[in-house]
């Protein structure tokens, strides 16, 4: 079942681009979070989404925000797409999807492709916003953004 607006964000430890484990826990109560799933490195929509969460990072840290892109691409495919695109953020590596399940993000296109959604979490840990579409890249930087915003 998919996670909802009010439900707290699963723990979970994965791999950056780096090959360094990101532990959520570090980052709950300390920064307000934006958690993206997208279906898979260099690919047009999903470089489109990482460049527009790049080109607004600064606007996400002056607001104490920390983002993070998830998909089940490996370690070295994500440091390939970071390295091609100059991305400023982690992307890490969810290669089993547990955390995909976790989060419980739907699959697209007769369950074909991984589904594209963002989770605004709030520094209590709790989901605040969810924004699920796979065509509209750029819509989920601009209403993470103006949720975080109110925060």
């Amino acid at each position: 079942m998919p996670l909802q607006i009010g439900d707290n964000c699963p723990i979970f430890s994965l791999e950056n681009q780096d090959g360094k484990t990101i532990n959520i826990t570090d980052f709950i109560g300390q920064k307000i979070l934006v958690i993206y799933f997208y279906p898979k490195d260099d690919t047009s929509g999903c470089t489109k989404e990482a460049c527009s969460f790049r080109d607004s990072h600064e606007a996400f840290k002056d607001l104490g925000c920390e983002v993070f892109g998830i998909s089940s691409d490996s370690v070295s495919s994500h440091l390939k797409f970071a390295k091609k695109n100059r991305l400023t953020f982690n992307l890490l590596a969810d290669t089993k999807q547990e955390v995909r399940n976790e989060f419980g993000v739907p699959r697209s296109l007769f369950g074909l492709i991984s589904g594209r959604v963002t989770y605004i979490i709030d520094l209590k840990g709790e989901i605040r916003g969810i924004y699920n579409s796979l065509t509209d890249t750029e819509g989920h930087i601009t209403k993470a953004l103006d949720l975080v915003k109110t925060l």
